[in-house]
Parts: structure tokens; C-alpha cells; sequence
């Protein structure tokens, strides 16, 4: 038998290692990238200063932060609440996503009345428009995590293949909530304060955790629920 000297690791183990500290070092990114960029919109935004500085202030709340949150804590590898059972982390994603919702609807509010004071139209440009869009969806997807959560008395036959759609299209909402952020920092209020380079930055830091998150769902979920079925 093959002898083997004594603090040597086997290539493949080192590789998987490394391998996990880089998944848990980029979700762990990811948190921080969604927290960040939502405090630096806040304070871009100056809420208090108008009506309209209240509408960026409750969106990142809703999209960049507590959506991204309620979907990053089911990571294995790099969740805050690692330590909860999957069923305590179905009711932080639950109570995450409604925080979105409010969020979202705030931010709607805010916006509608702040264009109507101003005597300004509505839904003139394309962030307007796939922003009602990922609201109308956001509130679907909320409807179809409730029939989840009662499956008997929502009286869903298929549990396995309901679940697979909500995390196929709640994967396709995050990345509509992410194309609503850029298309944000095309509006003039955005660019007449950030500008050159900084702004090519800022518009990398949303796609940051919809790369984690997109990787998260597509090789540690859909697979397994694919094979349920």
C-alpha cells in the first residue's frame, strides 16, 4: 500500500475546501454589497428633504435589501441564521418578503404623490414601467408563498411542482428588481449626482448579489426539486 507522508492533503480535498471558503467569502460579499448599497441610497436620497426623496429610500429597502435578504438566508453556506431549522427560515423569508411588500408600496405611494403635486405624468420611462411590472409580480409570487405555507387548505395537489415554480419565478422577480435599480441610475435625479466613474460603479453593485443569488438557486435548489418531481 501506498504510503502517505504525514500533513500531506489530497488535492481534491484542498480544491473543495477552497472551494467552499470562496462561496462563503462571495455570499458573505453579497450581504454586505446589499446592505451597503441600500444605506448608500438612503443616504444619496436625504429622506425628509421632499416627497419624492422618501420613493429610493423604501425601493432599496424593499428590492436591494430585505428581498435579497429573505432569499440569501437559505444559503447553506453562508446564512445569517445557519443555526435556524429550514421551517424557522421559511418564516424569516416569509416576514422578509412582507417587509418588502410594505416597502414597496410605501415607496409606490410616495412616488405617485409626489408626481401628482408636481403636476408631472406618470409612467413616462421604461424604469416606471418594469417597476409596476416587478410590483405586480412580487405581489403573485407573495400569493403563491401563502398557498405554500397551507397547502392543504389551499387545497394544492402538487406540492413538489408549485414549489419549483416559486423558485424559478421568484428568481425571475429578483433579476426584474434588479433591472428596475439600473434603470434608476439613468434617471437625471441619479445622474446629476453621481457621475464618471462612480457611477459605472454603482451600476456593478446591484448585479453582485443577483449573480449570487441567480448561482444559489440554479445549482443548490432547482436540481433538487427537479428531481422530486
Amino acid at each position: 500500500m501506498p504510503v502517505l507522508e504525514v500533513g500531506l492533503v489530497p488535492a481534491s480535498t484542498r480544491e473543495s475546501r477552497l472551494t467552499c471558503w470562496l462561496r462563503r467569502g462571495s455570499g458573505i460579499l453579497a450581504h454586505l454589497v446589499a446592505l451597503g448599497f441600500t444605506v448608500f441610497l438612503t443616504v444619496l436620497s436625504r429622506p425628509g428633504t421632499s416627497l419624492f426623496s422618501w420613493h429610493p429610500v423604501f425601493m432599496a429597502l424593499a428590492f436591494c435589501f430585505c428581498m435579497a435578504e429573505a432569499i440569501l438566508l437559505f444559503s447553506p453556506e453562508h446564512s445569517p441564521f445557519f443555526f435556524c431549522s429550514r421551517k424557522a427560515r421559511i418564516w424569516l423569508h416569509c416576514v422578509g418578503q412582507a417587509l418588502a411588500i410594505l416597502c414597496a408600496a410605501l415607496g409606490l405611494g410616495f412616488i405617485i404623490s409626489s408626481r401628482t403635486r408636481s403636476e408631472l405624468p406618470h409612467l413616462v420611462s421604461w424604469h416606471s414601467w418594469v417597476g409596476i411590472l416587478t410590483l405586480l409580480a412580487t405581489g403573485g409570487q407573495a400569493l403563491c408563498g401563502l398557498r405554500l405555507l397551507c397547502p392543504r387548505a389551499a387545497r394544492v395537489s402538487r406540492v413538489a411542482r408549485l414549489k419549483l415554480y416559486h423558485l424559478t419565478c421568484g428568481l425571475v422577480i429578483y433579476l426584474m428588481a434588479t433591472v428596475t435599480v439600473l434603470l434608476s441610475m439613468y434617471s437625471v435625479w441619479f445622474q446629476a449626482q453621481i457621475k464618471g466613474a462612480a457611477w459605472y460603479f454603482c451600476l456593478a453593485l446591484p448585479l453582485y448579489p443577483a449573480l449570487v443569488i441567480m448561482h444559489q438557486i440554479s445549482s443548490s435548489y432547482l436540481p433538487r426539486k427537479k428531481v422530486e418531481i
